[in-house]
C-alpha cells in the first residue's frame, strides 16, 4: 500500500543545479504553471468579445471579479481599490491551485508550507511596507488599542507586537494544515476503499459505506478548497485595512 503522504512528494523532472542552487524544475513547478495557465486562459477567454448581456462564461468570470470588489469595498473602503489586482490575483490562485489540486493524480501545491509560508510572508512584509509608507511612524500606533491603561501599556503591546508577527506564520500554517489534512483522509479512506473491494465478495459488499463516505468527504473537501480561499483572501484584506486605516 502505497502511503497517503506519498501524493505530497516533490519530484525533479528536468534536473538543473547551479553550484549550491538547486534550480530544478519539479512537479511542484509543473502545477504552479499549470494554476497559473487556467486561471489566465479563463478569463482571457470568457471576456473576449465581452457583450451587454454576457454569456456563461462572461459571467462567471464576472461574479469572481465583483466578489473580490466588494470584498475589498466592505473590508478596507475606497483606499483599497487600488490593491484589486493583488487581491484578486491572490484569491484566484488559491482557489484554482485547491480546486485543480482536487483532480486525481494532480499536486496540490497550497499543501505545501514553502509555497503558502512564501504567499503569508511576502504578504506580511507587503502589509507593513504600505503601513509605514501611509502613516510613518504612526504605524506603531497599531501595537496600542485605545483605552488601555498606561500601567498594561508594556504588557498590550508586547502582545500585540507577538499577535502581528504571528501573521506572517498563521496565513500559510491555516491554509497548508486544511489542504493537508484533507488530502490524506482521502487517500486513507480511498486507499482502505479498495483494499476492501479486492478482498472479497463480503468485503465488496460492506465497501459501499467507506466509498459512500468518500464521496461525500470529496464534496467537503471541494467546500473547503473555496472556503480556504476566501479566509485567505479575507484576512489579507483585514491586514492591509489595519495597515491603511489603522484603529
Amino acid at each position: 500500500m502505497n502511503s497517503p503522504l506519498e501524493q505530497f512528494e516533490i519530484h525533479s523532472i528536468l534536473g538543473l543545479n547551479l553550484g549550491w542552487f538547486d534550480l530544478s524544475f519539479t512537479n511542484a513547478s509543473l502545477a504552479m504553471i499549470i494554476v497559473f495557465l487556467s486561471f489566465f486562459l479563463l478569463f482571457n477567454f470568457s471576456l473576449e468579445g465581452a457583450t451587454i448581456v454576457p454569456n456563461r462564461w462572461q459571467l462567471t468570470s464576472e461574479i469572481g471579479y465583483e466578489f473580490i470588489f466588494f470584498l475589498i469595498q466592505e473590508q478596507i473602503g475606497l483606499k483599497g481599490y487600488k490593491y484589486f489586482p493583488f487581491i484578486f490575483s491572490i484569491f484566484m490562485f488559491i482557489l484554482f491551485s485547491n480546486l485543480l489540486g482536487m483532480i486525481p493524480y494532480n499536486f496540490t501545491i497550497t499543501s505545501h508550507l514553502f509555497v503558502t509560508f512564501g504567499l503569508s510572508i511576502s504578504i506580511f512584509i507587503g502589509v507593513t511596507i504600505v503601513g509605514f509608507a501611509e502613516h510613518g511612524l504612526h504605524f506603531f500606533y497599531l501595537l496600542v488599542p485605545s483605552g488601555v491603561p498606561l500601567v498594561l501599556l508594556p504588557l498590550i503591546v508586547t502582545i500585540e507586537f507577538v499577535s502581528y508577527l504571528t501573521r506572517g506564520l498563521s496565513l500559510g500554517i491555516r491554509l497548508t494544515a486544511n489542504m493537508f489534512a484533507g488530502h490524506t483522509l482521502l487517500k486513507i479512506i480511498s486507499t482502505f476503499a479498495w483494499q476492501m473491494l479486492n478482498t472479497n465478495i463480503l468485503f465488496m459488499i460492506a465497501a459501499i459505506a467507506p466509498i459512500a463516505l468518500l464521496f461525500a468527504l470529496v464534496g467537503l473537501e471541494i467546500v473547503i478548497a473555496m472556503l480556504q480561499a476566501y479566509v485567505f483572501t479575507v484576512l489579507t484584506c483585514s491586514y492591509l485595512n489595519d495597515a491603511i486605516n489603522l484603529h
